[in-house]
């Protein structure tokens, strides 16, 4: 589960285009013409949970999604208090801190972001977002998608194929209300953004 490359550290604000060419099935196929929204996000200083210590430009550190409660945290540790990822982890990866002048962002490892799809599924409250990864996985070709179809209570459902896990997932078709849309790119961003370069 480990990538290296540097993360955003710096306070300042990204445009990430990426969420509403996903919002619908034609994404998936291709039959949609590309088309952006860009978003901005508030970038964060990021500093060691464990002691406190600002990360600075070219320190190396860890990054760990741990589960607190019904919620999913992502906690950063320098190299010198890492120990390991804590028990029951979701998901780690490795990275550097940028250069202030560094722009491009990029998204954890697929492994991770598939574990975070795959913890979703217990979360009902969070289908919408569960519905936008799961486009994004397809797009990044960790997910397959299969068919359509309907569930026993008539909700739609994309019927995806993980190679890597030979498992098949059925998503409900979550279309974020506009009122949504924000959270959900905010806590993608918060949480699988993992370095800019």
């Amino acid at each position: 589960m480990l990538t290296e490359g540097p993360d955003p550290h710096r306070p300042g604000r990204h445009q990430l285009p990426f969420l509403h060419c996903l919002l619908s099935h034609s994404a998936i196929s291709g039959n949609l013409p590309y088309f952006s929204m860009d978003y901005e996000i508030q970038r964060t200083a990021r500093c060691c949970v464990a002691t406190g210590r600002q990360l600075g430009p070219g320190d190396d550190f860890y990054s760990v999604l741990v589960r607190e409660g019904a919620d999913l945290k992502r906690r950063d540790y320098s190299v010198e208090a890492w120990n390991g990822p804590p028990e029951g982890a979701i998901g780690w990866w490795k990275s550097q801190m940028p250069d202030p002048s560094s722009r491009r962002m990029h998204w954890a490892p697929n492994e991770v972001m598939l574990h975070f799809f795959e913890e979703l599924q217990s979360q009902p409250d969070k289908d919408d977002m569960r519905y936008v990864l799961a486009l994004l996985l397809v797009r990044r070709r960790v997910l397959r998608q299969e068919e359509q179809e309907h569930d026993q209570e008539g909700r739609e459902m994309l019927v995806l194929y993980c190679p890597r896990r030979e498992t098949t997932f059925r998503v409900p078709t979550v279309t974020p209300a506009p009122s949504r849309i924000d959270e959900i790119q905010q806590e993608l961003a918060k949480l699988l953004f993992a370095k800019a370069g």
